[in-house]
C-alpha cells in the first residue's frame, strides 16, 4: 500500500480494507518519512512501514515478518518513533484525533485548503479571534506545528475532498 494515491490514499485505502477483511495485512511502502504518516497507517491496521529509498531487502524482511505475523518497522525510522514515544509526542497525536471539537476539524480543514484566518472567520460567520482559538487548540491536540503539518493531516483525513 503506498499512501500517496489518486483518488482513494493508503488510509483511507487501509481502513477500508481492514474493515472489509480484517484478517488481510497490509504492508505501508512508501517515500514518507514524517511519523503522522507511519502512526496514522498502523492505526488503521497496517501491519509495517517501509521506506521506497530503502534496500530491496528491507522490503523482503518486511514481507516475511508480516507473513509470519509480526510487525515491520523500517530501521530507518524506527529510531525516531522510538524517540517520539519516549517524549511522548506520538501518544498526544495518536489519541488526538478523537478529541477535536467537529468546529476544531472544520477550521483545520479549511486552513488545509488554503482559506486564511479572515476567510475561515466569514465562511463559519464566527470571528477572527475564535478561528484562531479552535485552530490553536486543533494544532495542539493533533501535535501539530504548523500549516504544512495541517494539510498532512487533512490528506489523509480525506479532508481535502471538495468543500
Amino acid at each position: 500500500m503506498d499512501v500517496s494515491m489518486p483518488e482513494l490514499n493508503g488510509l483511507q485505502a487501509t481502513k477500508k480494507l481492514k474493515q472489509k477483511c480484517p484478517q488481510v495485512k497490509i504492508l505501508a511502502l512508501t517515500r514518507h518519512t514524517d511519523d503522522s504518516y507511519l502512526q496514522q497507517l498502523l492505526q488503521a491496521g497496517a501491519s509495517g512501514y517501509v521506506l521506497k529509498q530503502s534496500k530491496s531487502a528491507e522490503l523482503l524482511r518486511a514481507i516475511r515478518a508480516i507473513a509470519a505475523g509480526q510487525t515491520y518497522l523500517d530501521p530507518a525510522i524506527t529510531q525516531k518513533a522510538v524517540t517520539q514515544i519516549r517524549d511522548g509526542r506520538a501518544a498526544r497525536g495518536a489519541s488526538a484525533d478523537a478529541n477535536l471539537s467537529d468546529r476544531e476539524t472544520e477550521v483545520l480543514r479549511l486552513i488545509a485548503w488554503g482559506h486564511i484566518n479572515k476567510e475561515v472567520a466569514a465562511r463559519l460567520n464566527v470571528s477572527v479571534k475564535t478561528v484562531e482559538v479552535h485552530k490553536a487548540n486543533g494544532m495542539r491536540k493533533m501535535g501539530m506545528k504548523s500549516r504544512v503539518d495541517i494539510v498532512r493531516y487533512a490528506l489523509l483525513q480525506g479532508g481535502l475532498q471538495d468543500t
